[in-house]
């Protein structure tokens, strides 16, 4: 693979951040972010200084934290209704013009 075609997989990969996939892909890691955060800050308080007034709290809120990732992975991982994911080309001719003819329409070259 030469440098050139290495740039534009790797630019297909991680869109700009002015554009539109790259606003979509920063609000789903904006979303996990602020879930995971909330796990370790649940965690941390949870055997800081929760554990010193109630036990069963502090194991409640560590229940409720390991609950947290698989959600967040879920919540940001979903696709948004502004997200127009099924007309993108894949790149592949022989399997957009499959697709096209599957869904009805003739694409214009």
């Amino acid at each position: 693979m030469d440098r050139g075609a290495a740039l534009r997989a790797v630019r297909r990969r991680f869109p700009r951040p002015g554009s539109y996939a790259g606003v979509m892909y920063a609000r789903r890691r904006r979303a996990y972010f602020l879930m995971m955060g909330g796990c370790l800050f649940l965690f941390v308080a949870a055997w800081a200084f929760v554990r010193l007034w109630s036990v069963p709290a502090a194991v409640a809120m560590c229940v409720v934290a390991a609950v947290i990732p698989p959600a967040a992975a879920v919540i940001a991982n979903r696709r948004g209704p502004e997200d127009r994911w099924w007309d993108d080309p894949s790149g592949d001719p022989k399997s957009d013009e499959w697709w096209d003819e599957l869904d009805g329409r003739k694409r214009r070259r």
